[in-house]
């Protein structure tokens, strides 16, 4: 179990081009990456060092037509009963629970706002803690929420979130950091401008660089959609868009 249950324990990339998207994260973020899976499926492991930290795969046939997107995986002690929960609560089971051989029990669900994530109940033991903003890893969750404070109650809710500070954005409205656990905070939730057309989660990836990893990120064809900016604790981040049309953030020093 981990340290924190209920916390974001993998991250995963269903993309149009798995070739090409390894090759684009690999330059941009500096990953390591090996196959893992049998002939039948096509699973890249993405590793922080010798760390396993996401995986991609192409978009499954169930889903087709969807955008490249990314995908966090929320852990759970029972994914039957978290699945469960999640519908009572609001949301949308879009994959009943099942098991992946040797790795665990998942399920794809979508909170009350539409926002998609997954749950999972993992085999084996989980890997040490990394300091914050350790290259290569995870270091940002946010969710652009239709109305943050009923997507908060949801997540608050189903998993015992906590509110950290609530950061005024001017005529943005407020941008509520949250803890999954343990004593700083993981994320941010806020109303989503009116031009976006649905919520969803933005994952950072940390890297040492900020300029640098926005410099690749453009050398290979992704596009940079704002940033790089900085936030408040004096770290830069940058939002993008890789080739196949996934978004993602980086997080990281200017140097």
């Amino acid at each position: 179990m981990p340290a924190n249950p209920n916390k974001f324990v993998w991250y995963e990339l269903m993309t149009s081009d798995v070739d090409a998207a390894e090759a684009f994260y690999k330059s941009v973020v500096g990953w390591n990456s090996e196959p893992w899976g049998g002939p039948d499926m096509r699973y890249i492991i993405i590793k922080a060092g010798e760390t396993g930290v996401a995986g991609m795969m192409a978009t499954p046939k169930e889903a087709e037509g969807m955008k490249p997107a990314w995908v966090g995986y929320i852990y759970a002690d029972n994914v039957d009963a978290a699945t469960e929960g999640v519908r009572k609560g609001g949301g949308k089971v879009l994959r009943e629970p099942d098991d992946i051989p040797d790795v665990g029990r998942f399920s794809v669900v979508a909170d009350p706002q539409g926002a998609v994530f997954m749950l999972i109940t993992p085999k084996g033991e989980e890997g040490a803690p990394v300091p914050p903003m350790t290259p290569g890893h995870i270091g940002w969750h946010e969710l652009m929420a239709t109305e943050w404070e009923t997507a908060f109650y949801f997540y608050s809710n189903q998993f015992g979130w906590t509110k950290d500070e609530p950061m005024d954005m001017g005529p943005m409205g407020v941008y509520q950091l949250f803890r999954t656990g343990g004593d700083n905070a993981v994320g941010g939730m806020m109303t989503k401008p009116a031009q976006i057309e649905a919520p969803y989660w933005l994952y950072y990836f940390n890297v040492e660089d900020i300029d640098k990893a926005t410099e690749r990120a453009l050398e290979n064809k992704g596009q940079v959609i704002m940033g790089p900016m900085q936030v408040p604790g004096g770290s830069w981040v940058c939002q993008c868009i890789d080739p196949q049309g996934a978004l993602f953030a980086l997080v990281g020093a200017r140097k």
